[in-house]
């Protein structure tokens, strides 16, 4: 938009009310994730009330751990009119299974560093050899 309209919310206004900063309100209009919003006649950007309600979305969205990408195409289909369930529902079963991976991969780890833990301090562990944790197995 580049019409002349009155006061509105300038970018730390937006900012403020919806605790970003304002760049990151920039940012997301770069990215196409905020629409560029109209002018005043001295050239600041002047955000009506929709745009509060566009960057809570896009931080909910964000706290689901969605991508911008996807945070953009639900968006698109909200800004149409039609309710962006379905294609949420994709994104949020993808993004589950991925947490899933993560989980399981954490799951893993711990246990190696549990087993690890609990082997130490071993009365006969020598000085290890630069460069490692623990010296090669030969050396014990």
């Amino acid at each position: 938009m580049t019409s002349t309209v009155g006061r509105g919310m300038r970018v730390a206004e937006l900012a403020r009310a919806v605790g970003v900063r304002p760049d990151t309100v920039r940012y997301y209009e770069r990215a196409g994730l905020l629409p560029a919003p109209a002018r005043t006649a001295t050239g600041y950007r002047a955000y009506d009330d929709g745009a509060v309600d566009r960057l809570r979305f896009i931080q909910g969205a964000q706290r689901l751990g969605l991508r911008l990408a996807d945070i953009r195409s639900l968006l698109a289909v909200r800004d149409t009119g039609t309710c962006p369930c379905e294609p949420a529902e994709t994104l949020l079963r993808r993004r589950m299974a991925e947490v899933d991976a993560e989980i399981a991969r954490l799951a893993a780890l711990r246990a190696e560093m549990a087993t690890m833990a609990e082997a130490l301090p071993a009365a006969d562990c020598p000085p290890p050899s630069p460069g490692t944790w623990c010296p090669p197995a030969g050396r014990r």
